[in-house]
């Protein structure tokens, strides 16, 4: 029996109720297979300042270097907005993306037919929307260097560097590709080459990485007009491939596509084989406890990770077809519910959707 090594990080508010779930989804596939997980729980975010007066302390790090995957909840609190910006619990974020080198950040943005007339837009607008955005993690104008703010010409200055170089365009241009192999061919690389530099050669660089992948459509947009098709018409969306900022701001544009933050999970790369998972969605400190919480985004996330991390392709399905049978006979947390539906708990949905995937292998 293969045994993998999990690092849990539950983190704060809700992140221990969703993650509880998607813990419950991987033991009954290690039920169903024959796989075993192990988990190491270690705190992360608010929890991990109560106990450190760190964020991110260095044996939640070092577990997480041992593992073989991390799967992350969420971080922050109101209780902690007052903290000095260093120690806030969403800088543990930012840190273990740069301690592990996570450098893609995968997230699709599905609509689910079942949920349709839960977007803002119409439903013959979002219908069979399903996108991958591709974006790079650990370039860009948020860890550009030089930054600061300083006094110049008797007024204060405030700076960034937007930068890469040619080998962090490389790697998660062929992040990109590999990920359009699996998918419908067609990669769409997201820039501002009309006007910055730094994407002009993000441009150069992606066009000559995409002659390794003949099979795959390249095409390129400015990210304003990107903003815009991703809302206009958001099914000639395969995979989206971008930097950075534009990546943090065109996902979340995307997010919402869905209808609910709780449905929608996300991958973190490396170069090594080591990956994180959480959902995209935040802590819900005022639903703490309540046991309300959407888990899907998380149990998503677990099943991204035997699909990237373990090669569990059948694994993944399963997870991923239970929870479209699990939406399909009705169930629904808070965050997603509809007249006529059925109202359950996160614990409820768990059960639902472990109930299903134990029901596929009959």
């Amino acid at each position: 029996m293969k045994t993998y090594n999990i690092a849990l990080l539950a983190g704060d508010g809700t992140g221990k109720e969703v993650t509880d779930e998607a813990v419950k989804i991987l033991k009954s596939i290690s039920e169903k297979y024959n796989t075993d997980f192990n988990f190491e729980p270690a705190l992360i975010g608010g929890c991990a300042y109560d106990k450190y007066k760190n964020p991110l302390p260095d044996n939640t790090i070092d577990l997480a270097k041992k593992s073989d995957a991390v799967l992350l909840g969420a971080v922050g609190d109101w209780k902690y907005d007052n903290l000095p910006a260093q120690v806030r619990p969403e800088k543990a974020l930012l840190g273990i993306r740069k301690e592990l080198n996570l450098f893609a950040n995968l997230r699709p943005a599905i609509v689910y037919p079942e949920l349709t007339d839960l977007s803002p837009l119409k439903a013959e607008i979002v219908s069979d929307t399903d996108i991958m955005i591709i974006r790079e993690l650990t370039g860009d104008v948020y860890f550009g260097t030089p930054k600061g703010i300083e006094k110049k010409n008797n007024e204060l200055f405030g700076y960034n560097n937007m930068c890469y170089f040619e080998s962090e365009i490389r790697r998660i241009a062929q992040v990109a590709f590999k990920v359009a192999m699996q998918r419908n061919k067609k990669v769409c690389s997201v820039d501002k080459a009309n006007v910055l530099d730094v994407s002009r050669l993000w441009r150069d660089i992606v066009k000559e990485t995409s002659l390794e992948y003949p099979q795959v459509e390249l095409t390129n947009m400015y990210v304003d007009n990107a903003a815009m098709q991703i809302i206009r018409n958001p099914r000639q969306f395969d995979v989206i491939l971008t930097g950075n900022i534009f990546g943090d701001i065109l996902s979340d544009e995307a997010s919402i596509l869905s209808g609910s933050l709780g449905m929608l999970p996300s991958a973190s790369l490396s170069d090594s084989k080591l990956a994180l998972y959480e959902p995209i969605h935040g802590s819900a400190p005022d639903l703490k406890g309540k046991n309300v919480v959407n888990p899907i985004a998380t149990i998503l996330s677990a099943a991204m990770m035997l699909k990237y991390s373990f090669n569990m392709d059948k694994e993944h399905d399963d997870i991923v077809n239970s929870v479209r049978k699990t939406l399909k006979d009705g169930f629904r947390t808070q965050d997603i519910f509809q007249n006529g539906m059925k109202l359950v708990s996160t614990t409820e949905m768990g059960n639902q959707i472990k109930n299903n995937i134990l029901k596929l292998s009959e």
